[in-house]
């Protein structure tokens, strides 16, 4: 049976929304948007929209806009390393993957973060594979050990090797595309398989206010042709680089991701393409861009509704943290920032693992965030009747002998009703934890960190789709002087 309802978030009404979308369009045709790509700006004007000379601000035409939402896809499916379907992003369906691209990791024994090398990348990604609230994995820590130039390469090169879940990624420089697409060919077999069942989402982020830079343009039209399906990532931060009203920040995000569609969909006409962001309310006392302020998550799940208002996937970065370590703070913005995302409908929820304003990675919060995560998904299920008489235990003789715990219906139907956390979460008595060590959160995080990099086996590559990604791979190092990959 159904659930007998599915929880939603609504912080808008409908004729909010509407405005909001009415607004975006009319900044675009009114103030346009500045580009520093010139196949862009040149695209834009086979299609009526020219600029002036020496200029690279583009307005928007009302009637191309429109027609770009059209053509928009209002479904994308995202396959794993064998072909299976991972992600279905329709209507309100939820993944998890974490947050992506740190330059730090936690460390375990000082409790500092410092730069991320090969290994901290590969037991990253070897961990992602393992956790199941994750649907797909990310380029997720960038390695310090090799050179910056080829480091969004490698990254994937590592993910692909490592990890059997779909990858959300993205690119750092403009001949990074490229290298990136032919390893994801290389994994699934040819162009033509890659485009029917991709197997990465690239984010492509447009700088705020209204404004696109050569590489994110190249990126976004240059996904739109291989049919790789691109990630909208729009970055308002209130009153520093957008309005100071979530309101007014959201009319910029609608803005810069209808601006990015159209460029993406005048390129290819129906290539896959997702609405998102990663706002922050931003802290005027710190000069900081807390991801883990209400208001931050308030703006994420109120533009979740207006890119299914347009009828498009969505995308956000929440079940994340601000914190330094993994602490209360931690736990509770992530805790409701997950709960947040799933209530949103959120399609794709990025953020999972990460501290201090995602600039780091940690394998232990990873560990934790994943049952974050599932206590999350459950909520997202909802109450359902698995049977026609809900309370049809009660009609047994409860009075003489005859017990809940072992009824046939119990049996049945617990694990079903019931987000079971691993040992991670704690819910033993107090002499049994006390038995048991008495344990911390971290503690434990650490010790199942250590079991699934000891037990878990990620599916290898056929060895010789290994040996392709390997020399793509060393031919990109030797371009940068580094005579040999690192050694994870």
């Amino acid at each position: 049976m159904p659930p007998i309802k599915i929880p939603q978030l609504r912080l808008l009404s409908e004729p909010v929304v509407l405005k909001i979308i009415d607004e975006a369009k009319d900044v675009l045709e009114r103030v346009g948007v500045w580009i520093d790509n010139d196949e862009a700006v040149l695209l834009l004007a086979e299609h009526g929209m020219p600029t002036k000379p020496g200029k690279r601000i583009v307005k928007l035409k009302l009637e191309v806009v429109d027609r770009a939402l059209q053509t928009v896809p209002a479904h994308i499916e995202i396959f794993d390393r064998t072909g299976n379907l991972a992600m279905n992003l329709i209507e309100q369906n939820v993944h998890f993957n974490p947050g992506s691209a740190a330059l730090h990791i936690l460390d375990y024994d000082t409790q500092r973060p410092r730069p991320a090398n090969s290994r901290d990348v590969q037991q990253f990604v070897h961990l992602v594979d393992a956790l199941p609230s994750y649907t797909a994995q990310s380029t997720g820590l960038i390695a310090a050990d090799v050179p910056e130039s080829i480091s969004d390469r490698y990254r994937l090169y590592l993910a692909l090797q490592s990890g059997k879940k779909p990858v959300v990624t993205g690119t750092f420089s403009l001949d990074g595309f490229d290298v990136m697409l032919a390893m994801l060919t290389a994994v699934r077999g040819s162009a033509t398989e890659l485009r029917q069942k991709p197997l990465a989402i690239f984010d492509c982020c447009p700088s705020p206010p209204l404004k696109w830079s050569n590489l994110t343009c190249h990126d976004l039209m240059a996904c739109a042709r291989a049919g790789v399906p691109a990630e909208l990532v729009s970055m308002p931060l209130t009153g520093a680089t957008s309005p100071a009203t979530l309101l007014g920040a959201l009319v910029q995000l609608t803005a810069e991701n209808l601006s990015g569609i159209v460029i993406h969909q005048l390129t290819q006409p129906g290539a896959p393409i997702i609405f998102g962001g990663s706002p922050a309310a931003f802290d005027m006392r710190n000069g900081t861009t807390p991801m883990g302020a209400i208001e931050t998550m308030m703006i994420d799940a109120a533009y979740a509704q207006i890119g299914q208002q347009l009828g498009l996937p969505t995308h956000a970065y929440m079940a994340l943290s601000d914190a330094k370590q993994l602490d209360t703070q931690a736990g509770f913005e992530t805790g409701m920032g997950a709960v947040m995302a799933v209530l949103a409908g959120v399609n794709v929820i990025s953020g999972p693992g990460m501290l201090d304003f995602e600039s780091c990675q940690s394998l232990e919060k990873l560990i934790v965030d994943n049952e974050i995560c599932g206590e999350a998904l459950r909520l997202k299920s909802g109450i359902s009747a698995r049977q026609e008489f809900f309370s049809e235990d009660l009609y047994g003789d409860i009075y003489n002998g005859e017990f809940f715990l072992t009824s046939p219906n119990t049996l049945k139907l617990f694990r079903l009703e019931s987000y079971f956390p691993s040992s991670v979460v704690s819910r033993q008595n107090l002499q049994e934890w006390l038995a048991a060590g008495a344990t911390t959160l971290l503690q434990r995080a650490h010790e199942r960190v250590n079991q699934i990099l000891a037990e878990h086996q990620p599916e290898p590559l056929p060895a010789e789709v290994q040996r392709e990604l390997k020399q793509i791979m060393q031919t990109e190092a030797k371009k940068s002087g580094l005579s040999h990959l690192p050694t994870p």
